[in-house]
């Protein structure tokens, strides 16, 4: 079985005019059109396939302030804070709860980093709790095992990977927007130098703003446009098993697995960092500027297959507004399971948990998740297409920043303040060497 995900109804014709369209319809996407919405904005949602349906309802579900990268701690406090008001604003349930994390480890160099990273958060606000020997055996008393320590983050949270976009996409038409699927943006109308509407499959949408948050897509759609964003792709496998083991975290980390509990009750599994890297023409494109991330994570990824030619999404082919895209001919990305790391993660997670014996594997499935150079997202507006804002690149922390995004995305749309300094998020930092500013994560 797939990725679970719930479904949300569809907008059934396409409007002539907009304030903003948004393009995708995973839960950066839907943040932005949401808080633009609630602005009073005229907003048109589009999305090639189902809401969510790729690496949204695709990741662990973790909402986390704990080891983020300094440049995305604000956007991370901010949005924690944003998935607590979305549901009292809307009453739309994204299963978020601040559950708080947990970490454990044996490993005396990732214990004294996590220390670092606690003096740093205490710093800036953030509460974190570094737990000796004693405490986190207690704490994790579920793997039956001893621990040299851990780390407890207790205002940190999960939210539901099933249910989160589409919630979201539910409160954006109470607000009277409008959510298209199956619906392929195929590329921008410029009028005078600046965007004047988005074209779609079924028709042109007039528009002065228009918003890419097209995941894995981003690089080749920018690319029609003649704008240079490196962006390469990371499959991960994963799996989530039934209901019926007790007792344990609703989050837990380890070196070896990870586990969260999902609102079926049930729990996802997965290896933090593994992943296999698939050869496609951009990768190659972008190869030089992704080598100070390669050098930094080289340990944790495999080298993949032809699984990403397949997709089509890192293609460098330039494609007519008037015939189908690759984004029609792949409306959902759903590659490949690797087997072998499903195995390999089953395996671990029973041995670290031995409740889990008591549940059954309910679904296996794989993503991309796409990355920049420098781990950091890019969002901001392309100077040399004005009216056009990139938010794209979340390196595999979209689901957790969602929110505090899709508010950023929406203040940058309308020229509000700012809900976080925009500017280390800003795409032309791509112009730049990435070397000495990979993040830590």
């Amino acid at each position: 079985m797939p990725a679970p995900l719930n479904r949300v109804a569809t907008t059934p014709e396409l409007p002539s005019t907009a304030d903003v369209v948004v393009i995708g319809g995973g839960i950066v996407g839907v943040f932005a059109a949401y808080y633009l919405t609630r602005r009073g904005l005229k907003v048109a949602l589009v999305e090639k396939g189902l809401i969510g349906a790729e690496q949204s309802s695709r990741n662990w579900g973790w909402c986390r302030q704990q080891n983020r990268d300094a440049r995305e701690l604000p956007m991370s406090t901010k949005s924690l804070d944003l998935w607590e008001r979305f549901a009292t604003e809307t009453g739309e349930d994204t299963g978020f709860r601040r559950c708080g994390l947990f970490y454990l480890s044996n490993n005396d160099d990732e214990l004294s980093g996590w220390a670092r990273w606690r003096d740093f958060a205490r710093s800036v606000g953030v509460t974190t709790h570094m737990l000796s020997s004693a405490e986190a055996t207690e704490r994790g008393r579920a793997t039956g095992a001893s621990w040299k320590g851990g780390v407890f983050s207790p205002t940190d949270g999960i939210a539901d990977p099933a249910s989160a976009a589409p919630a979201v996409a539910r409160a954006i038409l109470k607000l009277g927007g409008t959510v298209h699927q199956s619906c392929a943006a195929r590329g921008i109308d410029i009028e005078g130098g600046r965007l004047s509407g988005v074209v779609t499959e079924h028709g042109t949408i007039r528009t002065k703003i228009a918003i890419l948050a097209g995941g894995a897509w981003a690089s080749s759609f920018c690319r029609q446009l003649g704008i240079r964003f490196p962006q390469a792709s990371v499959r991960s496998s994963i799996l989530s098993v039934s209901p019926g083991a007790s007792g344990l975290p609703d989050a837990l980390h380890t070196s070896a697995v990870s586990v969260t509990r999902r609102g079926d009750g049930g729990y996802t599994l997965a290896i933090s960092g593994g992943g296999r890297v698939d050869l496609t023409p951009q990768q190659f494109r972008y190869a030089p500027q992704f080598l100070p991330m390669f050098v930094r994570r080289w340990r944790s990824l495999a080298l993949g297959g032809l699984e990403g030619f397949r997709s089509g999404h890192e293609t460098l082919a330039r494609w007519r507004l008037d015939a189908p895209t690759p984004m029609e001919r792949m409306r959902i990305l759903d590659p490949k399971v690797d087997q072998r790391t499903i195995r390999l993660t089953h395996s671990r997670a029973i041995e670290l948990l031995p409740a889990l014996r008591n549940t059954n594997v309910s679904a296996v499935w794989a993503g991309y998740v796409d990355s920049t150079p420098d781990g950091v997202p890019g969002i901001g507006e392309i100077t040399t297409v004005p009216g056009f804002i990139l938010a794209a690149g979340f390196s595999g922390h979209g689901f957790g920043i969602g929110p505090g995004a899709g508010h950023l995305i929406a203040d940058i749309a309308t020229g509000d303040t700012p809900i976080v300094d925009p500017r280390p998020y800003h795409p032309e930092r791509f112009q730049r060497s990435a070397w000495g500013k990979v993040a830590d994560f």
